[in-house]
């Protein structure tokens, strides 16, 4: 690559830095604090949520790349166009298309990190916070074990801890059961442990009092116990189904195995390919994005009042490219055999960018007065 090459591409790759900084930390700081109300409101560690938001930010980096690198090109271009270096460039002979060798190149690195995120960091790290989704929402601490709190694991059952002690004592335990239509069962406790047998969930309370009233006879009964075993299996959330989702599989599988990928994940061949183009489809989409603005830029020539309008008409096409994308990914996930409609929006990109090049390199002249062809 020549020098100003070599100059327009240092300057894409720090403003890329920049904003993709940004955005980043805005898109993370929302997620953490989502997370945090989640996570902590139930009673989790930090160690758990800072674990959560760190396997959740290669996603939130792969979302926000293509935005940093269309970002990056429009306000570099913008800010060449406005000191005149593009115009002084452009004087000793280099073209549109041949200034646009810096900005492909741009493209391209941002594609490859694309890529690997796509295919590599964000698949494992989905996965990997999945299942520990999965720990969490099955872990009756966090569910029931609250001290101070009236928590309702279901909509007709009460259950209260007064206190937790370091070995696992629970204190002065409130239970309301009213599972039983026309029946309610109130259970309290001076002591009571959780075990864990045969896969089921018991709490054993001591030295408590039970108490049914029946709604039919206007009747009240108590009974006084020593020890009482009481199954929370049921109160207990399972944490949903731990099967496989699409975007938590290798790309290996969900190319190679589609059919099976699909059987285990519950979904369609189409939404199976879906997925598994879109991670090359979102690198490409990348690079087109920065190609666009660069090539809207261009199209504007210098400008004492700026680009603005440029600016706004790269965002436009941006836009357009992005609503083809929505339109396409419905009927691929109804058919499969539609797959090669996921890169059409790619294909447009492109298209709009050589136009758009083709535009800045010969531009259009007004037609001279009849008067002055004359003369």
């Amino acid at each position: 690559m020549g020098r100003f090459d070599r100059y327009m591409l240092s300057r894409f790759m720090v403003l890329f830095g920049f904003f993709a900084l940004v955005l980043v930390s805005v898109y993370w700081v929302n997620r953490a604090v989502l997370l945090f109300d989640r996570l902590i409101g139930d009673g989790h560690s930090a160690a758990i949520f800072l674990e959560f938001t760190a396997l959740s930010l290669p996603n939130v980096i792969r979302l926000v790349l293509p935005m940093a690198a269309f970002a990056a090109t429009t306000y570099v271009t913008n800010r060449l166009s406005a000191d005149s270096e593009l115009i002084v460039v452009q004087a000793t002979g280099y073209s549109p298309w041949r200034l646009a060798r810096p900005a492909l190149a741009f493209g391209v690195l941002v594609m490859a990190m694309m890529l690997v995120l796509s295919h590599v960091l964000v698949p494992a790290s989905l996965a990997q916070l999945r299942e520990r989704e999965g720990e969490i929402a099955e872990s009756v601490s966090a569910q029931l074990l609250r001290e101070g709190q009236f928590l309702h694991p279901s909509d007709d059952v009460t259950f209260f801890i007064r206190e937790i002690t370091q070995d696992g004592e629970l204190r002065d335990v409130f239970l309301s059961d009213r599972r039983q239509g026309g029946r309610a069962v109130t259970y309290t406790a001076d002591t009571a442990y959780v075990l864990r047998e045969a896969g089921g969930m018991n709490l054993v309370m001591l030295n408590g009092l039970a108490q049914t009233y029946e709604d039919g006879g206007d009747r009240l009964s108590t009974t006084t116990f020593s020890d009482l075993t009481y199954d929370i299996t049921a109160l207990i959330d399972d944490g949903g189904s731990r099967r496989r989702r699409t975007y938590a599989m290798s790309s290996y599988e969900l190319f190679f195995r589609t059919a099976e990928m699909a059987e285990i994940a519950d979904d369609s061949i189409g939404e199976v390919l879906e997925e598994a183009h879109g991670r090359i489809q979102q690198p490409l989409l990348a690079l087109v994005a920065a190609l666009v603005g660069y090539a809207a830029l261009m199209v504007g020539g210098y400008s004492r009042f700026g680009l603005g309008r440029q600016i706004v008409f790269a965002i436009f096409l941006l836009v357009l490219v992005k609503l083809t994308e929505s339109v396409v990914t419905t009927p691929v996930r109804a058919n499969g055999a539609l797959w090669p409609l996921i890169y059409l929006p790619t294909l447009i990109g492109l298209a709009i960018v050589a136009a758009l090049l083709h535009v800045a390199s010969r531009p259009f002249r007004r037609a001279r007065p009849a008067r002055e062809a004359t003369a």
